[in-house]
């Protein structure tokens, strides 16, 4: 006899479970906290758009920066789908008419998936964006033996600075930011983003550091100076720069550079380490050939990220802002 009181596998995730992982995956970093992505959920299928309405134009002409936005949250994503027992199946850049179309996800049952992706699943809510001084990592042989082998299946490489670097990449952050001090355009964007609080969106003041702060930062973008303050005021900065860097430049590379980025931060803070990723200097031309110089291989950069660890006792910041799920979800029934 077929026994027909057992509750039947579903082959999709409902809905309820949809808008959970969708709003843990919200969590994902992107340039300024614009959140460039739409989403559809037809019932079936987890459909991804990037929102060109969220693009910003002036640090961002080509929209690179954006696609590596997206990619960090479809990393997201299927990161917190594995959690909920979902498998995910990506196909990147699905041949469509439309542009603006990134990727659809399907699903299968995932009953046991690895600790290691739970780990980080469980690192979404933790992960903040730390622009202060840092102290220099610890155990990061073992991180970045981890975290080279969560970009592998990317083509991503992974590839952590001499310490040498660090004058170099300091005087291309500064030409950089000296090149942007007088485009108005770039500052008024920059300003309509940043320095603001209360808003779902961009980055608060309260997540800034103060120009005495930001002093002892020798590689980082100039933000509108937050008020001031002098957290960690006896350390100077310590942390190391990893690069990540694709083969070649074009969308697809881009969003597995967000997907990389994505594990990389998430494996951070599931190791303890504090992380702020930057692209300000891999904005300009002339600065991405110096890092290009730095690499062991041939390579285009496309992010730095700065690890670190911070003080023991220090409290933990509030998350920055993000937006509703209806500001950027669609449910469809099929």
């Amino acid at each position: 006899m077929t026994d027909t009181s057992a509750s039947p596998v579903l082959s999709v995730p409902d809905h309820q479970t949809v808008l959970s992982a969708m709003r843990l995956a919200a969590r994902a970093p992107s340039l300024h906290n614009s959140q460039p992505w739409r989403w559809v959920f037809d019932g079936v299928g987890l459909h991804l758009y990037r929102d060109a309405d969220r693009l910003l134009a002036s640090a961002d002409p080509l929209g690179r920066q954006l696609v590596i936005s997206c990619g960090a949250m479809l990393h997201h994503v299927r990161t917190a789908f594995a959690a909920m027992g979902w498998h995910t199946d990506t196909t990147r850049l699905p041949v469509s008419d439309r542009t603006d179309y990134l990727a659809v996800i399907g699903f299968r049952p995932w009953p046991e998936p690895p600790a290691g992706v739970l780990a980080r699943a469980r690192a979404i809510d933790r992960r903040r964006t730390d622009r202060l001084p840092m102290f220099a990592p610890t155990d990061l042989s073992q991180f970045l033996h981890t975290a080279r082998m969560l970009v592998t299946p990317h083509d991503i490489e992974l590839d952590l600075l001499d310490d040498s670097a660090r004058a170099k990449l300091a005087a291309a952050s500064d030409h950089a930011t000296a090149v942007r001090r007088y485009d108005m355009e770039y500052q008024t964007e920059l300003h309509w983003w940043a320095g603001h609080s209360g808003d779902p969106e961009g980055v608060p003041r309260e997540a800034l550091a103060s120009d005495a702060e930001f002093a002892r930062v020798s590689v980082g973008r100039t933000f509108p100076s937050a008020p001031h303050s002098a957290r960690r005021g006896d350390l100077e900065d310590r942390a190391r720069l990893l690069v990540l860097s694709s083969p070649r430049e074009s969308a697809t590379a881009w969003l597995h550079t967000g997907e990389a980025l994505s594990a990389v931060l998430l494996e951070c803070t599931t190791a303890g380490l504090a992380s702020c990723s930057m692209t300000h200097i891999t904005e300009m031309p002339s600065a991405r050939k110096i890092i290009a110089a730095m690499l062991p291989h041939p390579g285009i950069p496309q992010v730095i990220i700065r690890v670190g660890t911070v003080p023991d006792d220090e409290p933990e910041t509030a998350p920055t802002p993000r937006r509703p799920l209806t500001d950027f979800l669609t449910m469809r029934h099929e």
